[in-house]
């Protein structure tokens, strides 16, 4: 077994991106891969198939390899609650809140979790792609650093990194982070990924060669700029969708501990969607649909869509007859109240709903964790209306109600979420429930689409993103020179190649 690590010079230098081409590239030429994470702070995750949760860019690496996610390939997930604190998740499981300073002193003990699992999928597979977090670089973090360097020392890994020109000054970026890091850590950085180039190569080189004698160091090559990519990331908010005349109006709060919003990029991509996602004292425009998103601290996210107005401007909007919908936290905001008794997202306390459904909400100890099947009920007087779904199940909260007696689908036969009984405000704790083309044309027709059979089939769209990343590595990088690190004896030839997971 062999652990390649991929590190990067900034958040964001296409760490995620190089990863999942790796991934892919490795698993249809028939090798046994995983990928692994040590730690991720994102509040974008997945169920995994043991019951746990990882963040999100990792389970997009475990389709890359054709693997189901499992909760050893990303160990430790903070997801942040406020600026200085966040939940801990070990190995897939909640292990409690902390505050920054208590988890950089917790830094320790949480390795032991990061190198059980690494050990662990180590036994499984032959080789693993790991991913750092932020820059190795980040001197106030390297003490404990269980992220980047301090998990590579302890796996004994060669590392790769990745520095991004669209940012600009990627030398800089790669040989200052060299610099700042031990001299153990710079011998077991094996060469340099540049990420994001347009332009003409040939204006590149002598740069590549500067820096190859600069370091001592080869540049394993340069990725291309891929316009149109969008594969599921860990925190950024993405571009909006259509601007054509015509196209569903869909605006959806950027609220400060958003969560999941990875669920909005199928409506990214719809040709008839006009996606927007409004910010922090942005004008509210006028919609067809409101889609309240996640959240990690409900109560919190609440306040902040009060101090911004929002209700004001969604009762104007159910007035001139738009549809609102909540997905999972956001379906809780649409109660009378939340209640977080113990503080388990925050201070605790009770917040007054916007009163929109009739539930009430109390966060309880133990999150619900479950991948699920069901059927939409936005078509009740007509069984044969009803649409299938899939998706996952991740919240705190038990929600109780007279509105949960019309619920707005069916999972196992049990009611799930609720609409209203003039059908304008719904609301539902699953995610990904617009991944499948049905499950989107139901709920986009329920919101005044009138041109249906255009909704994006998401998990073959995020196979073919996979696939096209794979082909940049066989493109662009040194692939002879891969394989040595690698100590891989697999064929080279096209026709051999494995395209499918």
């Amino acid at each position: 077994m062999i652990t390649l690590m991929i590190q990067g010079t900034t958040s964001d230098a296409g760490k995620t991106t190089v990863v999942a081409a790796l991934c892919r590239w490795l698993a249809r030429q028939g090798v046994s891969v995983a990928p692994f994470k040590p730690q991720n702070m994102a509040l974008n995750s997945a169920v995994t198939v043991d019951g746990g949760e990882i963040g999100r860019s990792t389970a997009l690496h475990a389709l890359a390899c054709g693997l189901e996610p499992h909760s050893d390939m990303n160990p430790v997930l903070l997801k942040p609650q406020s600026d200085c604190g966040a939940q801990v998740i070990l190995r897939g499981q909640v292990h409690g809140n902390m505050d920054a300073l208590d988890y950089h002193a917790y830094k320790a003990q949480a390795m032991h979790a990061v190198m059980a699992a690494w050990r662990a999928l180590s036994e499984r597979y032959d080789v693993i792609i790991a991913e750092g977090a932020g820059s190795p670089a980040e001197i106030n973090l390297r003490a404990n650093d269980i992220a980047n360097m301090g998990f590579a020392e302890a796996a004994d890994c060669p590392v790769l990194l990745v520095g991004d020109i669209e940012r600009g000054g990627v030398f800089a970026q790669l040989v200052g982070t060299l610099e700042l890091i031990s001299a153990s850590e710079q011998a077991r950085t094996k060469g340099f990924i540049i990420n994001r180039f347009r332009g003409d190569i040939s204006l590149l080189e002598p740069g590549l060669e500067w820096l190859t004698q600069r370091t001592g160091k080869p540049v394993i090559g340069v990725l291309p700029y891929l316009h149109g990519l969008v594969i599921d990331s860990e925190d950024s908010v993405g571009i909006s969708g259509s601007s054509e005349a015509g196209a569903l109006k869909v605006i959806v709060p950027v609220l400060p501990r958003i969560s999941n919003h990875n669920d909005f990029d199928p409506l990214r991509l719809h040709p008839d969607v006009n996606l927007q996602f409004i910010g922090p004292d942005q004008a509210i425009p006028a919609a067809d649909l409101i889609i309240l998103p996640g959240s990690k601290s409900t109560r919190a996210d609440l306040a902040w869509l009060h101090a911004q107005g929002w209700p004001q401007a969604i009762n104007k909007h159910l007035r001139y007859g738009g549809k609102v919908l909540g997905l999972c936290g956001g379906f809780q905001m649409l109660g009378e109240w939340v209640d977080d008794p113990d503080g388990l997202e925050g201070e605790a306390g009770r917040s007054q709903g916007l009163g929109l459904l009739a539930i009430s909400t109390t966060m309880v100890a133990g999150k619900q964790l479950q991948a699920v099947q069901g059927t939409l009920n936005l078509a009740a007087s007509d069984p044969a209306a009803e649409t299938v779904f899939s998706g996952y199940i991740m919240h705190n909260g038990v929600s109780q109600g007279a509105a949960l007696l019309q619920p707005l689908a069916y999972i196992d036969g049990n009611n799930e979420g609720a609409i209203s009984t003039d059908k304008h405000i719904a609301g539902i704790y699953v995610h990904g429930i617009f991944d499948q083309p049905a499950a989107c044309d139901a709920l986009l027709q329920w919101a005044g689409l009138q041109r249906l059979g255009h909704a994006l089939d998401y998990q073959q769209h995020r196979l073919a993103q996979l696939e096209r990343l794979a082909d940049q590595v066989e493109q662009y990088l040194d692939t002879d020179w891969l394989r040595d690190l690698l100590k891989l004896n697999v064929p080279t030839d096209a026709s051999e190649v494995i395209k499918q997971p």
